[in-house]
């Protein structure tokens, strides 16, 4: 094994070095990259921090040396709202969860969830009129909600229920988007507002999921909703999971199925909303392949452009834009020590923007993606690797697919003058401030388009 450090600033105590990263976490990964290379070390208040970020490293950390990948120290952090989850959760724990939750993901049942998808995204849309002004991180975040509610809790949950957690949900982002405390990881005790918010958010949520729980618990009724699934679901002892542990995976649903998928959307009609030829490509395959009726899950794998489409926003603006590990033995990474203890990062933002692996990378090309088997493993990872890869994976591109298809059949969104996309990256990659405001039209029929060149996102 080397016993070579990986280079990287020097910041012996690490105080400079968090102080950058509150600052600027995508400059400062990307430069960190740039300067140092693709294994990057630097300590943060005295703790080993390392930015891995060859492909083939990633591959090797992730799936290798997956054993001995422990969750990352943030994780303490994410458990003041989530619990003990499948995002963060580990060990045995995490085993049984995995195998539980796989019950209601597998191939089956993600079809069966696509006909509540389109039923309830449409009605989210139904309040839509032609030249009305939107809020597009807003729209996008309540027609997620609101279909991840359903999936989940199906009739058991109420339009009062959903609106609850919905706003629960905001105060808990907000928390982690922008609150110090977060960052420094301040004991949850500390009395501070932001901590008595945050304390308030996760009990409203809890009364509205333990209520619902103890409904269905108490009904016997047996449902093909998601709840159902996991209520069924039992171990190799024949047990199955607790209140608590159902409540775990149910607010992780929401952030994971709820959150990431409305961000997804939300910058894909923004990057349609910039490049209008690529948005009619969209609705001409929409109307060869779907035409007037509403898309299925047996669309979507026809609906392969608009695939790309998606895939080439989440390279862009990957909704989950840095995974973490602990390294929980020492091992070796690109030719470095990686000292036992280390916290490994591996960021979607800067691997999916480098031009090795993505020819001019700044363009948004979906035309990329035609060519998709030439990049190697782990140039692209936005649902992360490795076991721990997000079960919810293909659930959330169906889900994508599905709610992008509706808002594009129905509507082009068109961007308000001046409006610009500004990141705050937290647990996921938000947009900073209020959220991008567009203006909605009802389309005209599309003719099909013709090849659509690439153009720059910058």
């Amino acid at each position: 094994m080397s016993h070579r450090t990986a280079p990287g600033p020097k910041d012996h105590l690490g105080l400079t070095n968090i102080f950058r990263w509150a600052s600027d976490q995508l400059g400062l990964l990307t430069k960190l990259k740039a300067q140092y290379g693709d294994v990057v070390q630097m300590s943060v208040v005295g703790s080993p921090w390392v930015l891995v970020s060859h492909p083939h490293d990633i591959e090797t950390a992730l799936v290798k040396n997956a054993k001995i990948m422990g969750r990352d120290q943030y994780i303490t952090i994410l458990q003041r709202t989530l619990g003990h989850g499948l995002l963060t959760s580990d060990g045995e724990l995490w085993r049984r969860q995995r195998k539980l939750m796989s019950v209601a993901f597998t191939p089956k049942k993600i079809h069966g969830y696509a006909e509540t998808m389109v039923r309830v995204g449409a009605d989210a849309l139904a309040p839509w009129r032609d030249g009305m002004e939107i809020n597009v991180h807003a729209e996008m975040s309540r027609l997620t909600m609101e279909v991840v509610a359903e999936v989940l809790f199906g009739t058991g949950v109420t339009k009062a229920d959903v609106e609850t957690v919905s706003h629960a949900m905001e105060v808990i982002n907000d928390y982690y988007a922008n609150s110090p405390e977060a960052v420094v990881m301040l004991p949850e005790w500390v009395p501070t507002p932001r901590h008595l918010r945050m304390r308030r958010a996760v009990e409203s949520i809890d009364a509205v999921l333990f209520r619902i729980i103890a409904a269905r618990r108490a009904s016997g009724e047996v449902k093909a909703d998601l709840l159902g699934t996991l209520l069924a679901a039992q171990d190799d002892e024949g047990a199955g999971m607790t209140d608590r542990q159902l409540r775990d995976e149910a607010v992780t649903l929401f952030l994971a199925g709820h959150e990431t998928t409305a961000l997804a959307l939300a910058h894909t009609l923004y990057l349609l909303s910039k490049y209008p030829d690529v948005a009619r490509r969209v609705r001409a395959e929409l109307a060869e392949t779907v035409g007037d009726r509403r898309p299925g899950a047996d669309d979507v794998k026809r609906l392969v452009y608009t695939g790309w489409v998606l895939k080439e926003s989440m390279r862009l603006y990957p909704p989950a834009w840095t995974t973490g590990r602990e390294a929980t033995e020492d091992l070796e990474l690109g030719g470095y020590h990686i000292p036992k203890g280390a916290q490994l990062l591996f960021s979607q933002w800067v691997v999916h923007r480098d031009p090795r692996w993505f020819p001019n990378p700044e363009a948004f090309d979906p035309e990329r993606w035609r060519d998709e088997a030439s990049l190697p493993r782990y140039a692209y990872f936005p649902f992360g690797g490795g076991p721990r890869t997000c079960i919810g994976n293909h659930f959330a591109m169906m889900e994508a697919t599905l709610l992008l298809a509706l808002v594009v059949q129905r509507y082009r969104v068109d961007l308000l003058p001046g409006e610009r996309l500004m990141l705050r990256p937290s647990v996921t990659l938000r947009q900073k401030g209020p959220g991008l405001r567009a203006r909605i039209f009802a389309h005209e029929p599309v003719e099909r388009a013709a090849q659509t060149p690439a153009v720059s996102a910058a």
